[in-house]
Formats: structure tokens, sequence, C-alpha cells
């Protein structure tokens, strides 16, 4: 008879071997009789996938090693473990940060008694040395509600704005109704469609205030530290948040928010130019450019007025610009 898992935690690794001791040792002060841990080695070139290996020869409960023949990246990683999961219910972790101990029961629990699709919680997010606690962007905690009640307002942080997959948990009927996997090859951005997707697919979710995941920032192979054409992929992300918030019935009302978030994303990268080497630098003025232009012209307007004088101005300037400007514009701000 297969036993009955209630939880499923999902957690790629890619070249983390100087934090993965510590995410397994987290991940063995979770264990329980009835949870699953996927560990999701992603092609690892270092020693993570020894680590790995040897975590699971005495880990105290069930984990397996799913291996990638080719790196995919954090997105289809996740997918791996989506598609091996068992759990009633699911959670991510990424292979350098880390989970207090007891945690996952205590949402599990926080979880069952809600019964709602998904909960959502904060984090502590982990500088060095530095901890700072951040706060899911709803204030009404412990209280199952309708998730696309709180995509808006437009001009304010929300819910959406805060997509990080491992701060929460998800029931498996999501999974299910195809609301869980991420955009295959997504190098970046891909928990923004995701996001987008569960607050307007999805029925119910709940703010929990729960403080267990400590995210790690500053790492060097991060995403967020790496200015290579992978970050690139942002654009191609909201292009789907976009074109699936424009097929919904309240287009009207979400597209709004939709394209502020995009043009404060796009705003952000254009900023940054001098970041990226000069033959990137003038491909993402020139996507920034199209993409800009793919916008509902209509909206982009309301927005860009709407917008601090800061962004606003760099967003026009990079909407009056011809296509062969905006690639001879280089790395200049």
């Amino acid at each position: 008879m297969v036993k009955h898992v209630k939880l499923s935690v999902i957690v790629p690794f890619y070249n983390v071997c100087q934090f993965a001791p510590d995410t397994l040792r987290s991940l063995r002060a979770n264990a329980r009789d009835d949870f699953e841990f996927l560990l999701v080695d992603d092609c690892s070139t270092d020693a993570t996938p020894d680590i790995l290996d040897r975590a699971v020869q005495d880990f105290p409960g069930d984990a397996r090693v799913l291996r990638h023949a080719e790196n995919g990246g954090l997105a289809t990683a996740r997918n791996t473990g989506l598609d091996a999961a068992r759990g009633e219910y699911l959670t991510f972790l990424d292979g350098d940060d880390w989970v207090a101990p007891g945690y996952f029961a205590d949402l599990v629990a926080a979880t069952e008694a809600l019964d709602c699709d998904f909960v959502r919680t904060d984090h502590v997010q982990c500088t060095g040395r530095k901890r700072t606690v951040h706060r899911l962007p709803h204030g009404l905690r412990g209280v199952p509600i309708d998730p696309r009640a709180v995509i808006l307002p437009a001009d304010r942080t929300t819910s959406v704005d805060y997509p990080y997959a491992w701060a929460g948990m998800y029931h498996r009927r999501l999974l299910d109704r195809g609301l869980l996997h991420f955009t295959d090859g997504l190098r970046t951005a891909e928990d923004r469609p995701w996001i987008w997707r569960l607050h307007r697919e999805a029925e119910s979710f709940a703010a929990v205030g729960m403080l267990g995941v400590f995210y790690r920032r500053g790492v060097a192979s991060s995403l967020t530290q790496i200015r290579d054409v992978r970050q690139l992929d942002f654009i191609r992300a909201f292009d789907q948040v976009l074109e699936e918030t424009a097929r919904d019935a309240e287009s009207a009302a979400l597209l709004p928010k939709a394209v502020r978030t995009y043009c404060a994303m796009i705003a952000h990268h254009l900023e940054s130019l001098g970041a990226y080497e000069p033959a990137l630098a003038k491909k993402l003025r020139a996507m920034c450019h199209a993409a800009i232009r793919r916008m509902p012209q209509d909206v982009l307007d309301d927005v860009l007025d709407s917008m601090d004088l800061r962004r606003s101005s760099v967003l026009r300037g990079i909407r009056r610009r011809s296509p062969a400007a905006a690639v001879r514009g280089g790395a200049a701000a």
C-alpha cells in the first residue's frame, strides 16, 4: 500500500555547494514520515551532486535526488519536482536558502485549518549577517479570501508584487488544474506569470503571519547579482503576464496594474544599463523599446502620467526612440 504523502517540498540546486549543507540541515530538521523532499540537481558542475547523494543516504525521511542532463534553470527545475510530487500539499525552497526547524509542519497545520487553495507567508531576508523581515503586502491575516480581490490597486504594492514561490504552500488541486507549473525555460522573473495566474484563477487564499523561510541575498552566483543575457527573460515573463491578463474577463480593470508593474521593471533595468556589457545593453534597450510598443498604448499613457517623474522620463525616452536609435543608444542611461 502506497503511503499518503502530506507534503512535497521541491528544492532545486545548481552550483550551490557552499550553501547546500545548510539548506539540507534545515530540511532534515523538518522531516516527517508523511513528507517527501524532492532535490532537483539542475546539472551542477561543482560538488553539489556529491553533497546531495550523501545527504539522502541517511536522510530521516523520504528524500530523492532528481537529476537534469543539462541545465534548464529554476523554472524547469521546479517543474521537474512538480511532475514527481505526490503530496496533498506542495511547497518550494531554493538550494541556497533555509527554513526554521518544524516550519513545514506548522505551515501544513495552518494551511489545513484555513482550508483554502494556497497560503502565503512573510520571510526573513539574509544579506551577510543582516536579517530583515519582509512582509506579504496584505494586512489581513488568517482569513481566506478571493485571490483576485488583492491584485489591485494598480498604484500600490499588492500580493502579485510578492511573487516568491517559496513563501507559501499550495494545495494539490492547483497542480491538478495546471496552475502550479512555471513557464519552461524562463531564467529570471519565472515567478511573475506564475503568481499572476494563481491570483487570477485560484479560488481562495490566505495570508499567515509565520516567519520560517530565510532567503539568502548577495550570493555571487545568484541571478540577482549577475547581469547577463538571462536577465533579459524578464521581458518574456512580463509579456506573458500581459497576454494572459488581456484575455481575462476583467482585463480592463487588471491591465493597468500589469502594465505599471512591467514599466517599473523596464525602468529598473534601464537605470542599471551600466552594469551590462555594451552589446547586451544595446540589445536590452531595443527589447525594452519593442516591449513598450507592444503594450496597450492607452493604458500605457495613463500609467506614465501616474508614475514618478524619474521613471516616467526614462520610459518616455525609450518609447520615443526608433528601434534603430534604441539599439544605437548603447549603455547611456
